[in-house]
């Protein structure tokens, strides 16, 4: 089987994508933990291993030098083992940590020379933050933990009430506005941060690891329910996660790092059929191929003596929905973009992938 690669990005430049804007660009970005760390990036220490800079310095690289770009309404994924930085690198892109260098453009303003006032501002307005603990308020209902944000931007008691019943319907709610978050399951609990969040209609929504606390049915119900609201409202979304399954299923595009490093940045497919090193291609290596991959990367080119009056399909079809068409077809299946011929597939480049499948995941995005 022959398999054509599309181009993958493995350290993207800020202009890399030719989107009409960036919602999010991070350019350079360090995070360095430990005495003097501010004399780190820019001297030969920077290029020291994490090992080596710690013994040398007592510092602490947790991220190092990370440049990327976000989309308008993309779920963009970071994941990595523990200690890979994700984390720091979300709290970093909104501040609650402070990075040590680079910067951090939100519609092309650098949050980093943000006064403190108006730091506040964009918390409150332009972009919010979903946690692993749900941090809810136990005091209050439901329907007051969803409207704090609106409280305490200023909102009036009415108007912030009836945003609130409206992002409360929107997570499925209804009916637990007057209950306390004690009266909630875990996964209720969730979905309240996730409307507090909603509430202030921002901009860009991160997710650290919000998911990981929930028994495996009710974050599958949840990663779900994220897949629905981004179809419904349209956010672009930060989703940090240390799940590779649950990246594929979230993601448009995925974000692996190493030791605070940018390792491989592209979409699901991409990182799955041309995983950039070894630690990559170990964490997709029991990633079933057909469920990922598309037809782009099984397709190949007509032989010259090839029948080309077959079915059609686009570059992008999911192998493991390309299946009945390619294999009830009698002729070659022809992979078209824009009306041109891209290459072709057969029954043969179909059951090569599938029988390289190790299983059968989650159910996709």
């Amino acid at each position: 089987m022959t398999m054509t690669s599309p181009t993958k990005q493995v350290q993207p430049s800020v202009d890399a994508y030719v989107e009409d804007r960036a919602v999010l660009d991070v350019r350079g970005l360090w995070k360095v933990f430990g005495p003097r760390s501010d004399k780190v990036v820019g001297s030969p220490l920077e290029e020291l291993s994490r090992a080596e800079l710690k013994e040398r310095t007592g510092c602490v690289a947790a991220i190092r030098d990370v440049s990327f770009t976000v989309r308008p309404q993309e779920v963009f994924v970071v994941m990595g083992l523990s200690g890979s930085g994700k984390s720091t690198l979300v709290r970093c892109l909104t501040r609650l940590i402070e990075p040590t260098a680079g910067e951090v453009l939100l519609d092309g303003e650098d949050i980093r020379k943000a006064s403190d006032k108006h730091l506040r501002e964009l918390r409150r307005r332009r972009f919010a933050m979903v946690f692993q603990h749900f941090g809810l308020l136990p005091h209050r209902r439901v329907l007051d933990n969803v409207s704090y944000g609106l409280e305490i931007g200023g909102a009036k008691k009415e108007a912030r009430y009836e945003r609130a019943r409206e992002v409360i319907e929107l997570v499925g709610l209804s009916g637990y506005e007057d209950s306390y978050p004690d009266q909630l399951s875990g996964g209720m609990q969730q979905r309240v941060g996730l409307a507090r969040a909603l509430a202030v209609d921002p901009e860009v929504l991160f997710f650290d690891e919000p998911f990981s606390a929930l028994d495996p049915l009710i974050r599958r119900d949840m990663q779900n329910e994220v897949i629905r609201l981004h179809r419904e409202v349209g956010k672009t979304m930060v989703f940090i996660t240390h799940d590779l399954s649950e990246a594929l299923k979230l993601g448009d595009r995925i974000l692996i790092m190493r030791d605070g490093e940018l390792v491989q940045v592209g979409a699901p497919d991409e990182v799955v059929g041309a995983p950039v090193d070894d630690y990559v291609r170990e964490f997709v290596r029991d990633v079933p191929r057909s469920h990922v991959l598309t037809t782009r990367w099984i397709m190949r080119p007509p032989l010259p003596d090839e029948p080309l009056d077959g079915p059609e399909l686009g570059p992008d079809i999911v192998v493991r929905d390309a299946v009945h068409t390619v294999l009830r077809a009698t002729r070659p299946v022809k992979i078209v973009a824009g009306g041109e011929l891209l290459g072709v597939v057969t029954s043969e480049e179909i059951l090569a992938v599938i029988a390289e499948s190790p299983g059968k995941p989650e159910e996709g995005k």
